[in-house]
């Protein structure tokens, strides 16, 4: 009879997992040693148990399938939990199994021990301790089961002791994912058409929800006569060659996304769970479809909330729909996206004095393959990403979009690489994100895995600059001293470069994206170079002027005037 560890590792491999993303302990030797006399997974040695965690969600992410990471006992797989974090907020299937103290010291204040179904709850749609054989391999049927039916982290606690028992069965369970159909009734449908057929002027929200229902999304928009506006996770799905499409609202959006907003007498919110409610429409009827109904009317307050897939529910509420003959409103909508994707296209282009990151962004839009994978760092990565790269539809766009947390995309992409290191995945990372975990370089070389990484690097967190200055604070505790990130990357035997001038810049990303390897090449870019939000309210704007005026007599006056110059062109 195998050992639990081996059922556990025998189970993972029937059903299609090749890697375990994590860092060896003591009381995980018996799954590691497990691993290692597994032919088909590959075990993937990280320098730290977040970097393991983001990896996992990073596979998980590009494959819509279980991945799996580890961690030992107490701070091992405390190391875990950011990483899980993302993965849960972000709706990706990954296995966590986390090593625990030997069993008969539970309770006793035991060296290392934690309490770790306690710890993993709030960031897992399953969370249970296996302290006996019996409970094996029921327990981890159930913990996958739910991480794909739920699209969540499941996190399994057993003991070292435990694992190195004799399985009492051989069992190897296999799971796969249902494909159920969820339509709202046919009252509701009707109810829902009979509002939208009513109102003037329909928009589209789209989020992450509209994947797989481009061509049903499309058929609505043509009907109603509505502006697509999308939210950040449905930029790959949806902006692409849609000629319904007027660009992003929130913080990261622009003028053209909000003004179609705000104009509409009717929203439809398509799959989406978009957070910012000083965005959404006042006056206008709002009606949500969502395959979580307790998603429903979390942001703004709703006219119908429908449970359903967005494909399924777009298809049978299209018949209901009358055709809408005056096309005004999406005519005005998509003139206004014109001349502000005209204005946003004309800061791609680099002038005198520092490289513009807007003009980085762009350059790598047009380097990158047909096919490659992005992964934007939180804070501005995430900005120039949204605006200036374009996602076609063999292009994926992956990033801490929900948990928000800095440092997530070398590590995503560690895992998105793993995948297949035949296609490009290319980081935009932030320089304060990327120091956070500089491990991640040692991880890619180590693995022999070709990640493109390029860093924006502007020796601050610019972001919370930003945020700073909105709030009227002079900007403190921000400033970053970098080390030159492309000698560090050839020091870990990695292709690295950094650039300084524009001139330099093309043929540096030429070389990095050529390069059969990891590679690196650290880009100087602007640091006073703001991105603007589409809305300024009178709060944000008190606060501009406010830091302006304690930067004068903190006698900063000169970073002011560089402000000044680099975003008055910015103001759409």
């Amino acid at each position: 009879m195998p050992s639990i560890a081996e059922n556990i590792v025998q189970t993972l491999a029937a059903n299609g997992i090749q890697r375990v993303w994590g860092v060896p302990g003591d009381s995980l030797n018996a799954v590691t040693d497990a691993v290692r006399r597994e032919k088909d997974i590959e075990w993937m040695l990280t320098r730290h148990e977040e970097e393991a965690a983001f990896a996992a969600a990073g596979e998980a992410a590009l494959t819509g399938e279980l991945a799996v990471c580890a961690g030992s006992c107490g701070p091992g797989n405390m190391h875990l939990i950011n990483g899980l974090y993302d993965a849960h907020r972000s709706r990706v299937p990954v296995l966590a199994i986390a090593a625990h103290i030997p069993t008969e010291e539970i309770g006793s204040q035991y060296f290392q021990e934690t309490r770790p179904t306690e710890l993993f709850r709030d960031c897992a749609v399953f969370c249970e301790m296996v302290l006996s054989p019996e409970q094996m391999p029921r327990l981890l049927e159930i913990a996958m089961r739910t991480a794909v039916e739920k699209q969540g982290v499941a996190v399994l606690v057993i003991t070292g002791d435990t694992a190195s028992q004799d399985a009492v069965s051989d069992r190897v369970p296999e799971v796969r994912r249902s494909s159920p159909v969820t339509v709202p009734s046919p009252a509701e449908l009707q109810e829902a058409a009979d509002t939208l057929n009513s109102c003037g002027n329909v928009t589209i929200l789209a989020g992450g929800g509209v994947e797989g229902a481009r061509e049903q999304v499309l058929a609505l928009a043509d009907a109603l006569g509505a502006p697509i506006v999308h939210a950040l996770r449905g930029k790959e799905f949806i902006e692409w060659d849609n000629p319904f499409d007027v660009g992003m609202t929130g913080l990261l959006g622009f003028a053209s996304g909000y003004r179609a907003m705000e104009s509409c007498d009717a929203l439809l919110m398509l799959g989406t769970d978009f957070p910012y409610q000083q965005f959404y429409p006042e006056k206008a009827k709002i009606l949500q479809v969502d395959i979580r109904g307790e998603q429903l009317g979390r942001r703004t307050p709703l006219t119908q909330g429908m449970v359903g897939g967005v494909r399924e529910t777009a298809a049978a509420l299209l018949p209901l729909l009358e055709r809408k003959q005056d096309r005004s409103h999406l005519e005005k909508s998509l003139d206004h996206y014109r001349r502000t994707r005209a204005q946003l296209d004309d800061l791609e282009k680099q002038g005198p004095g520092p490289i513009h990151p807007q003009h980085l962004t762009h350059l790598i839009d047009e380097l990158a393959d047909e096919d490659a994978v992005f992964l934007p760092d939180v804070g501005t990565p995430v900005i120039w990403a949204s605006r200036h790269l374009h996602i076609g539809p063999r292009r994926r766009l992956i990033g801490s979009f929900w948990h928000g947390t800095m440092a997530a995309a070398t590590p995503l992409g560690l895992g998105a690489q793993a995948v297949d290191r035949k296609r490009q995945v290319v980081v935009l990372a932030g320089d304060g994100g990327l120091a956070m975990m500089l491990g991640e370089l040692l991880t890619a070389v180590q693995h022999k895995l070709p990640l493109k990484i390029v860093v924006f690097n502007n020796a601050a967190l610019s972001f919370v600059e930003v945020e700073m200055k909105a709030a009227g604070i002079v900007n403190f505790g921000t400033g970053l001293e970098n080390p030159d990130f492309g000698v560090v990357a050839q020091a870990v035997g990695m292709h690295g470069e950094s650039v300084s001038r524009p001139e330099d810049l093309d043929g540096a990303l030429r070389r990095a994206f050529a390069h059969d390897g990891p590679a690196l090449v650290s880009v100087a870019v602007d640091r006073q170079e703001l991105s603007m939000p589409p809305k300024i309210d009178a709060k944000q704007a008190t606060g501009f002027a406010l830091y302006a005026l304690r930067t004068v007599i903190a006698g900063n006056g000169r970073e002011l005037i560089d402000l000044a110059k680099a975003n008055a062109r910015q103001l759409l």
